[in-house]
């Protein structure tokens, strides 16, 4: 091997190393993010299938410790009332998710090998509807963009255990400014894109929050968005809420 050839490898290898570095830095800028102490909040989730037909729910939200624990419970429509959902992360084992359904009496535990089901028929999963650990990924940067006007990078993260994730990849498009995640799209198994999903944020008091979450299953042509109505932070939120007893009670 030539000196111009070793020079080029050299080169190459650092530039792949370089921009790893930038995508982790970028990836953990968005974790660092200032966020409240917990969540309060009052949502209408729409639900829009292939011929046009929708289904609307309401729900409320209670989040504590950066989303890591949450309960919701559903209000309407009528034959969902009281259905509930418990999610409690664990850092370095496996997350706690139930299901309460009053309708059978039964609360119904979600199992990691579940967790690419879609919750509550909508385009997210229970996977979904965790917190991605920093370290579980490989990141890189592939380039910048301008997504409604902003500037944004452009952020490739793929799972180290691929078994253990719905996906093989995740590309997002991170502002250049304030580091929020406005548009990802998330690729399956097969590396083909499954789900796009859009996200507009608003600026509370000294925090920046998500107020619209809109997911499409491109292959199943089927959508859901998600309205954030009323949010309530920092109201300190009792731990003791993220019980499974309280899926049975709505506040």
């Amino acid at each position: 091997m030539n000196n111009i050839s070793i020079l080029s490898l050299i080169l190459s290898i650092f530039i792949s190393q370089s921009i790893a570095d930038d995508g982790f830095k970028l990836a953990k800028a968005m974790e660092d993010r200032l966020a409240p102490i917990d969540i309060k909040s009052e949502s209408t989730m729409i639900l829009t299938n292939k011929d046009g037909k929708t289904r609307i729910s309401k729900l409320k939200s209670w989040a504590g410790e950066d989303n890591k624990k949450q309960i919701i419970w559903f209000l309407e429509p009528k034959d969902d009332r009281g259905v509930a959902f418990l999610k409690i992360e664990h850092e370095g084992g496996d997350d706690e998710m139930r299901l309460w359904l009053p309708a059978f009496k039964k609360v119904r535990r979600i199992s990691s090998n579940k967790k690419s089901g879609s919750f509550m028929g909508s385009d997210m999963s229970y996977e979904d509807m965790t917190t991605r650990e920093l370290d579980e990924y490989d990141y890189s940067i592939e380039g910048s963009d301008i997504v409604d006007g902003k500037e944004c990078f452009i952020l490739i993260s793929i799972p180290k255990d691929k078994k253990a994730n719905s996906y093989s990849k995740f590309k997002t498009w991170v502002t250049k400014k304030d580091t929020l995640a406005i548009k990802e799209e998330a690729y399956d198994k097969r590396d083909k894109l499954l789900k796009l999903r859009t996200i507009i944020f608003k600026k509370f008091d000294k925090y920046t929050i998500p107020v619209e979450i809109y997911v499409e299953n491109v292959q199943q042509n089927h959508n859901t968005r998600l309205n954030i109505d009323h949010i309530e932070v920092d109201t300190k939120i009792d731990d003791s809420v993220f019980q499974e007893k309280n899926l049975k009670r709505i506040p």
